[in-house]
């Protein structure tokens, strides 16, 4: 199955790189990155707007300000944008803007999001939760189509286990096992699943490998001074190298990445 995002195939024969950063912080910070990431090799652009954090005193995303941000970004790179919507009201407030909504882990069991995006033409990035498993994230999409929404887009992002060196473990078997028993394209998120930017590389290079349909990966001009998952973003030079040895890996198994 292959799900349109803006201009974009994901689940067909080419490998999608999805990529910015994990929020939206100013025009600057989203035009360099969204340039920058489109250059190297990425089709698709994500920029969270509004973000769940676990800490109610952390940054919350600039909401309804990113509004003009985005659509500058969009007409000069002409890239579409995955973003994170956590409330059913914001689904109607940024459909002119986006071009495919993503559902976050925490939200994964929220089925009264999930039944009303069933209801949107737009295509649903849905990810794992973080204690889920395999067979609850593919029930979760359920509700999506059941809607007769069937742009449905799943997300191995990282689960929750015993391991305290990295931030998740990052679950491939899940990616394996969701391309041979669903017909939906599965993507992986390496950066929420480690946390740890060094070992974002090898996992983007592992998830080709695997079979995935692409990624969505976290990149900033200076994941020093993010305001939300620094550690976890790669440099746009980082990410650029990344892409290159991506090219590499997609060719061993005949395929080719997709750019826009």
């Amino acid at each position: 199955m292959v799900v349109q995002v803006g201009n974009i195939q994901i689940g067909g024969p080419q490998f999608t790189v999805i990529a910015g950063p994990c929020s939206i912080e100013s025009e600057n910070q989203f035009m360099t990155t969204a340039l920058s990431v489109k250059n190297s090799g990425a089709s698709i652009l994500r920029g969270g707007i509004w973000k769940m954090r676990t800490s109610a005193k952390a940054f919350q995303g600039l909401g309804a300000e990113a509004f003009d941000i985005i659509k500058k970004v969009k007409a000069a790179t002409g890239l579409g944008l995955v973003s994170e919507v956590t409330d059913v009201r914001q689904i109607e407030e940024i459909a002119h803007i986006v071009d495919g909504y993503q559902i976050g882990a925490r939200n994964m069991h929220n089925y009264s999001l999930l039944k009303e995006l069933g209801r949107q033409p737009k295509p649903v990035l849905l990810k794992r939760g973080f204690s889920a498993f395999i067979d609850e994230w593919i029930k979760a999409a359920d509700y999506v189509l059941a809607g007769g929404n069937e742009n449905v887009i799943l997300c191995e992002r990282g689960i929750r286990t015993f391991e305290t060196a990295t931030r998740n473990t990052l679950d491939l078997n899940a990616v394996v096992y969701a391309k041979k028993h669903t017909q939906l394209p599965v993507i992986v998120d390496p950066s929420h699943a480690v946390g740890i930017a060094e070992l974002i590389p090898q996992l983007c290079y592992a998830s080709a490998a695997a079979g995935a349909d692409g990624l969505i990966i976290e990149a900033h001009p200076n994941p020093a001074q993010a305001l939300s998952d620094g550690p976890q973003a790669l440099t746009l030079e980082t990410f650029d190298k990344t892409m290159k040895q991506l090219e590499r890996v997609l060719a061993a198994f005949d395929r080719r990445l997709q750019k826009a």
